[in-house]
């Protein structure tokens, strides 16, 4: 199966935001700030702490969300001239090719360690950093559910 792709922005900034948020450090992070936000919502309810503490808690939620949603993917974006290219990419039993016009590199499929599947994309893992996103867009519907078989069977999760 081959397929030819272009990335929209909109897109790929919000699978970055899916990648950063599927992070299980980022996400213990998150959940100790809202924990940490809650707790001194209810102690300052009950007049057991300051304000201070209620919007120091307030103040890293608001910063944690800005930077996970907003910041970290823009940043990545803006860097990363990939998103910029037109690629083809096909994929095969023993593996799968990329290329553009700079050229095209093949790997097997136990290369990838990992994938995940969000709305627009799969994300094909080679390590907990460095990972491709395919467009699901690039797929015919038919294509698509064949692309999930062939993850399932060649990708261990």
């Amino acid at each position: 199966m081959t397929v030819n792709f272009d990335y929209d922005k909109k897109q790929v900034v919000q699978a970055l935001r899916y990648h950063f948020l599927s992070r299980k450090e980022i996400r213990l992070m998150i959940i100790l700030v809202n924990v940490f936000a809650l707790v001194s919502a209810v102690l300052f309810y009950l007049k057991k702490v300051l304000p201070f503490a209620f919007l120091v808690s307030s103040f890293l939620w608001f910063v944690l969300m800005i930077t996970f949603w907003f910041i970290l993917p823009g940043i990545v974006y803006r860097k990363a001239a990939t998103f910029r290219d037109h690629f083809t990419m096909s994929f095969e039993d023993n593996g799968f090719s990329l290329g553009n016009e700079r050229g095209s590199r093949s790997w097997e499929w136990k290369a990838v360690s990992n994938y995940l599947e969000t709305p627009n994309f799969f994300h094909l893992y080679f390590t907990s950093t460095s990972f491709f996103l395919v467009p699901k867009i690039a797929f015919s519907d038919d294509e698509r559910s064949e692309m999930r078989d062939l993850l399932r069977e060649k990708v261990k999760k």
